[in-house]
């Protein structure tokens, strides 16, 4: 009879775990879709991101527009300089 009790207390225990990490998931889940509507419904949001994004993509472009710059300077300078002291010899 003792063995019968052990497994029952055994089965409602695990029960017990399943619905606590059950609801835990599902209160996550929930939390998660509630999230994501609400970054889909804002509109003020979503302007701000645009903006973010688009002033990211504008310093890029300026970024590497005066990298490109600086490497034709430098080609420029080395040049020159190459040219002086082949001179001096």
């Amino acid at each position: 009879m003792d063995n019968v009790n052990s497994f029952y207390a055994l089965g409602v225990a695990t029960d017990r775990v399943d619905d606590v990490f059950g609801m835990e998931f599902e209160q996550r889940w929930e939390a998660r879709q509630a999230r994501r509507a609400a970054e889909l419904s804002g509109g003020a949001t979503n302007r701000i991101t645009f903006i973010r994004r688009a002033v990211a993509r504008a310093l890029a472009k300026l970024s590497r527009g005066s990298a490109r710059a600086v490497r034709r300077l430098d080609r420029v300078a080395a040049d020159d300089l190459s040219r002086r002291l082949a001179a001096a010899e």
